[in-house]
């Protein structure tokens, strides 16, 4: 599944379509395409895992989920969920969600909890932290209500970074170590967007897939934890569990 960085990349290659006119909408997805014939694309943007196709009125949703793919100008064999053709060029989505939103963005998205957002808040994430004592902290970094655009990787890398269990739950944490949490949270969000656009991500992986650790040299762990059952690889040696 792609994680923030990785919408924000992509919302940065389309940021040319602003301005211009959908000739055609066509696709399996089960949107009414009808209403995005002769429609002018006013802006561009990501919150979270979201990727946001706004128009006069309403906005496009597309969440990639965990298969999702694009193609800009280019086909892939198989049908698309979705196809906006331009005068000149066209955009592709595939196996993903598409979602017709017609409130304000600013009435459906707290841009105050996404990590790569200008208007992120560390005290909104704090307060939210506080509310869900009883949530382990590995469930924690991929709730998107709490932090929008985490993925696994993210999740990982910052437990790894902060030494933290990933079966340590939020409310055992010291206040030091949540506000550590939080903004390597949303510091390596940032390295994220820069390594991924340097095709250098996973040389700076220190946790996620990796087999021995790097501080202890010893084994790493690799568990499906959490209620996500998302892969976790973490060092019982140097990552305290908070309990």
């Amino acid at each position: 599944m792609p994680e923030g960085p990785s919408i924000v990349i992509l919302k940065e290659e389309l940021a040319h379509f602003k301005g211009q006119k959908v000739i055609e909408a066509t696709g399996y997805s089960k949107i009414d395409l009808s209403r995005l014939k002769n429609k002018k694309i006013i802006a561009i943007k990501s919150w979270g895992k979201h990727l946001l196709i706004c128009f006069r009125g309403f906005t496009i949703r597309i969440h990639l989920l965990l298969f999702g793919t694009y193609r800009i100008n280019e086909r892939k064999p198989s049908n698309p969920t979705l196809r906006l053709s331009f005068e000149k060029e066209e955009l592709n989505f595939y196996t993903c969600a598409v979602k017709v939103i017609d409130e304000p963005l600013d009435d459906v998205y707290d841009w105050e909890i996404d990590l790569l957002s200008k208007q992120w808040n560390a005290d909104k994430v704090m307060q939210l932290l506080k509310k869900v004592p009883d949530m382990l902290v590995c469930d924690a970094l991929l709730d998107q209500d709490i932090f929008a655009g985490s993925g696994n990787i993210i999740k990982n890398e910052v437990l790894f970074r902060t030494r933290i269990h990933p079966l340590s739950k939020v409310g055992k944490l010291t206040l030091k170590k949540k506000k550590e949490l939080i903004q390597e949270a949303r510091q390596y969000s940032f390295d994220f967007l820069a390594w991924k656009k340097a095709f250098v991500l996973k040389k700076h992986w220190l946790a996620h897939t990796r087999k021995t650790c790097p501080r202890c040299h010893i084994p790493l762990i690799k568990e499906y934890l959490g209620t996500t059952q998302r892969r976790s690889f973490f060092c019982n040696n140097c990552q305290t569990l908070y309990e």
